[in-house]
């Protein structure tokens, strides 16, 4: 892979950057194309970069190279995630927890069975800093690199290519890759060393969570109360109180509309590998266990594949 231009490490300032670092046609695999992979992997094509796919359900796959991957450019879907990763620069994966991973990477048909030495896994599921530390040093023995690089912003942040990525590993290899990065992020920061991205999306997480439930506690008090609260979100939405949140879901959790992306089965999943670090570190997080299980009522009254928003549902 020819190098980047040097790149400092740290966040790109918005979305007029995205083409601030040209970057030479790079041959790519791409593991896992589900609500957000399938996306990123084509904002990367879109760029110019020929993208190998790989899904566990092949017919996810075709369906993406027969919308993505005509023209000029080198595209195909495999059949394995070694397949897809053969003579690849980089392989990116965004797949669904620790041993999904596992599998994709280190597996018997994992991509560290045929990426060159020198190339560089970039991995987007949201995953426990453990197994990031893991992988990061069995690509080191095997000649490659590993980055960790969880991503915030949901469906439609990797839809427009506005994702906030969070990574953690070697220097000179995210630099290396940031450019690509960037065809579908307005945000790409170095944060320290491998687990480092995957620890700041805990902190996302956390942070998140506390402010959903503090909004449908907020809707369900109002609600109770006879406000009008369409036009109390129009006002508080203008002050102190205002947050992503609030002006993006609050109105639909009026409306309980909650068919959007985030699903409050993956907000579990990644609310269970910040409770988990929460005991190794020796960390408090009293309003995230608590938020956690109200996650688990939702899913009980039959939400668990509801927007995270669903958590109002719990309370009225």
């Amino acid at each position: 892979m020819t190098a980047a231009p040097p790149a400092s490490p740290v966040a790109s300032p918005g979305l007029a950057d995205k083409a601030y670092e040209p970057h030479p046609a790079t041959r790519v695999a791409f593991i896992g194309l589900g609500t957000m992979g399938g996306p990123m992997a084509a904002h990367l094509r879109r760029a110019g970069h020929p993208v190998t796919v790989y899904n566990r359900t092949p017919a996810r796959a075709q369906a993406w190279l027969a919308e993505h991957g005509q023209g000029e450019l080198a595209c195909a879907a495999a059949a394995t995630p070694a397949d897809a990763a053969r003579g690849a620069a980089v392989a990116f994966t965004c797949v669904g927890n620790d041993d999904d991973l596992r599998e994709v990477v280190s597996g018997p048909q994992g991509v560290f069975q045929t990426l060159p030495p020198g190339a560089i896994v970039v991995d987007h599921t949201t995953t426990s800093a453990e197994v990031a530390r893991e992988l990061a040093q069995a690509a080191r023995e095997r000649g490659l690199q590993f980055i960790d690089a969880p991503v915030s912003g949901g469906n439609v942040g990797a839809l427009n290519g506005a994702l906030t990525v969070m990574c953690g590993g070697d220097a000179q290899a995210f630099a290396q890759v940031r450019p690509l990065v960037m065809a579908f992020a307005r945000a790409v920061t170095h944060l320290g060393d491998s687990g480092a991205g995957q620890l700041a999306k805990m902190v996302n997480q956390i942070c998140v969570g506390g402010v959903l439930q503090s909004l449908a506690e907020a809707l369900a008090f109002g609600e109770k109360a006879g406000l009008d609260m369409p036009r109390v979100l129009d006002v508080i939405s203008q002050g102190a109180a205002s947050s992503w949140q609030m002006v993006h879901r609050g109105p639909t959790m009026l409306r309980s509309e909650f068919d959007f992306g985030f699903a409050v089965d993956w907000m579990r999943k990644d609310l269970g590998l910040v409770l988990d670090e929460a005991r190794r570190l020796g960390a408090r997080v009293p309003a995230t266990a608590l938020i956690d299980q109200f996650y688990a009522d939702v899913q009980a009254m039959g939400g668990g594949r509801q927007d995270t928003s669903g958590l109002i549902r719990r309370l009225r």
